[in-house]
Order: structure tokens, then sequence, then C-alpha cells
């Protein structure tokens, strides 16, 4: 199983500070490789994988690259799509302009739909949903006009985050975009309500509700960071009192949430979205919707037991689980799309198909070889185009690199094989009466056939 992992380019993957989308994609492409799944990761050129990189845009959009957006996106998109014959499965991370290529493609295409950014992208999603394979992230962000192969809930990796029993801080914590739709303003009416200390962390999506409603604040006890990377959200997560996460919009999911309870931090939110999928109420922390319930609900912090938040994570919300539940995605989606033009070994196109001659592109894997084989009924001819390969003819062994040919009379036996590191192709030009696959006599075959 290959497959292609496309991630956006406004981050790189993993991503430095922000970034969820880009650290899902990141934690993904990282566990499927854990696990021996060949994955090509189509990301920013600085991004960081134990998986193949492919890259066209050198570094992310919000992080200083000098091209313009749209034509970065473009040039990301279609390089994958080119490419799209050699996967097994294309996972599309980017929002609905990739579906736009589906129709064009016959490799099947997975998207998981990280949240409606506007009801008007709808369409988009409406106008594939008999060709595409969706994936919810939550059971609260589905469309009722799609139809959805499953819902997965991020996962997280727990090794990047340490459990306190006791937290050793003061403060109340407050972790997301400092924009309208996260809270910030009512994190900090929570905080001067229960005088408490809090500390704010966070990129600055909205300049002027930063200017307008937390920065008139930050002082007496109120402290705004600036957005933090894993080194030190780990530390500000696990001494936390509590995290606060009073939105005001119903979040696909919330990563924070999650990152928080697996530090033993109890989460206080309202309750919007996904948050009842993420929270259990009284157990992990409080389901509110008022200010003034965020406030009451503060003072019953105590009755949280921090080894309880800590589990629920363990339980529900790990990157193993996640890898798991995708690869069953996979495994279905490769089930319902079987293609007879795929094989273990590569895949191959047919360019022409008479009573008397068949021609074929045959793309290897690198590591992959075909069957030793004979046929009865046609003789073939083959030329590489790139790569290089072994070719057997009856007892001889041939190396062939692009440009180069060789004929095999019908009887005689063969094969190709690809011991580089990359795919290699080659032109079959077949001649004879008959091309069925039952005038294959395979004498040796790696996948049992």
């Amino acid at each position: 199983m290959h497959i292609a992992m496309l991630s956006p380019v406004a981050w790189r993957t993993p991503p430095r500070h922000y970034g969820p989308w880009e650290r899902v994609v990141s934690l993904l492409t990282e566990g499927l490789v854990a696990r021996g799944v060949e994955v090509t990761l189509f990301a920013t050129g600085d991004s960081i994988t134990g998986g193949h990189l492919h890259a066209v845009c050198k570094k992310g959009y919000e992080e200083g690259a000098k091209e313009d957006p749209k034509v970065m996106e473009a040039l990301h998109i279609s390089e994958l799509f080119d490419r799209a014959s050699n996967f097994d499965v294309i996972h599309n991370h980017f929002d609905f302009l990739p579906l736009t290529y589906s129709g064009l493609v016959n490799t099947p295409i997975v998207t998981t739909i990280h949240g409606f950014s506007s009801p008007h992208i709808l369409p988009v999603y409406e106008k594939y949903n008999d060709r595409a394979f969706y994936v919810a992230i939550s059971e609260a962000d589905k469309a009722v006009s799609l139809d959805y192969i499953s819902t997965i809930h991020h996962g997280i990796n727990l090794n990047e985050f340490t459990f306190n029993a006791e937290p050793q801080g003061d403060y109340l914590l407050f972790f997301g975009r400092i924009h309208p739709d996260k809270g910030a303003k009512e994190a900090i009416e929570i905080a001067r309500r229960t005088e408490s200390r809090l500390i704010m962390a966070g990129i600055i999506q909205d300049k002027d509700y930063y200017e307008r409603e937390v920065a008139p604040h930050l002082h007496d006890g109120i402290t705004y960071l600036g957005s933090v990377g894993p080194d030190k959200r780990d530390k500000l997560l696990n001494e936390a009192r509590a995290l606060l996460h009073p939105i005001s919009f119903d979040e696909p999911f919330g990563l924070s949430v999650i990152e928080a309870m697996a530090c033993g931090t109890p989460v206080i939110a309202f309750n919007r979205g996904s948050m009842p999928e993420l929270i259990r109420n009284g157990i992990n922390g409080y389901l509110v919707s008022t200010v003034e319930e965020a406030a009451d609900a503060m003072g019953r912090l105590g009755e949280i037991n921090r080894g309880d938040c800590r589990e629920w994570i363990e339980t529900h919300f790990s990157v193993e689980r996640m890898v798991d539940d995708y690869i069953k995605v996979y495994e279905e989606i490769i089930e319902k799309t079987k293609r007879e033009d795929h094989r273990p070994w590569g895949y191959y196109e047919i360019f022409a198909d008479a009573s008397d001659h068949k021609v074929k592109r045959i793309v290897v894997y690198p590591g992959k070889r075909l069957s030793l084989q004979r046929h009865q009924r046609r003789s073939e001819h083959w030329h590489v185009i790139y790569g290089e390969g072994i070719a057997t003819l009856n007892d001889s062994k041939l190396v062939l690199k692009a440009g180069d040919s060789m004929d095999i009379p019908q009887g005689a036996i063969h094969r190709m094989e690809n011991q580089g590191k990359e795919n290699m192709a080659f032109i079959e030009v077949s001649r004879g009466d008959y091309f069925g696959e039952d005038d294959i006599e395979r004498l040796e075959d790696d996948f049992g056939r």
C-alpha cells in the first residue's frame, strides 16, 4: 500500500508552533511509516518525515515564503495529481480544492474534512460526494448532505505530553488563536471573576480583536506569551490548573483540549461543536454555556481526578488508535475500488489493444519485480523509459537503462526487476493472436499468484 499524503503549505509539516492540520498530517504520516506503510508526503520543502518527501514549495506562505499563496497551492496540488497513478490512495488534507482534480485521475481519494470554513464551500463537497470518500473529525462536524466513510477523532503522541498529578502552577491557561471564535475575551472575564492568573498563548489571527479585547488587560495577572512551540507547550499545559476553552463557534475538534487532558489538566469549555465528544462532564472537565457557569465550575476543579483525564486520552485519543482507524479506511477504499491496472509490484496503462498487438506502459515500484513467466501465444518487446531494471531472459540477466530495449521470443522465460530507489518504467509491445491473463504461465511469483 502506497499512500500519497497531501498536507497544506501554510506551515511546515510538522509545524514549529501553530498549524493544527499540519500537525495531524505529521502524526498520521509518521505513525503509518512506523507500521511499514509506504507514504509520500507532499508538503513544504523544509518538512520533516520518515517517509518520502515531495515538495515544490520551499517553505510555508505563513512563514515568509515570497511566492503568492494561491500560486503555491496550485503548484503543490497539481504536483501530486500529475503523479496520481503512482499511488494506491491519495489522502487529501487540503480542504475542497483538490477534489476538483478527482475526475481526472483513477486513484481513489479520501478527504479528511478538518471543518467547514464557510457554508459556501459545501457545494464543492456535494458535487464530488458520489466519487470521493470523506472522513469527519467529529460527529458534530458532519454535513447532512454528505456521505462519510468514517468518523475518526484526531490522536496525539502521548510521549509529547507529561502527566502531572498535581498542577505546579497557580494559573489558568488559554491556548488557541486570538480570535473571537476561540473566546479570548471570555477567558479573560472568567479569570477576572475568579481572581485567577491567566496565561494566554496562540497566534494573533484578528489584530483588531487583540488590540481591543486582550491588550488592555495585560496586567494584574494576565500574560500573553505569543505562539509557543512543542518545547513550551508541554510545560504550560501540565502545570496549569485548568484549560479555558470558551469557544463561540461549533468547533470541529479542538487539539488543545485533548492535549491538556493528556497532561492531566481538566478543561472548562463552552458546550458547542465537538466538545461533548471530547469532554466527559464532571469527570475530565466541565461543559458550560456562559462565563458565569465557567466561573462556578472553577470552584469544582478539586472534584476532577487528573489521572482520569490522562486515562481518557490514552484510551480514546492516542495516535496509535488514529493510525489504526485510517489503515482500516484505506483498506476499505482499496477493496471498494479494486483496479485491474494495479498490482502489488506496480501498475500499468494500456495504450493499444488490438487483435494482433497490445501496448502497455508498465511501472515497477522500487524493490519489486514481476513474476517469472512465459507466454505461448505472444512475443514481446521491452523499451525502458526511465529508471533502471534487471531483466531476466531465460538463463541471462541484463541491466536495462532508459533507452535500452530487449526482445522476448514467444515461449521465453522472462522477468523485470527494479532494485533501485525510484520507480522504473518500460513500454511493453506484445504481438500474437491472444493476450489474455491465462496465457501467463507463472514459474515464480513473490505475491503467491
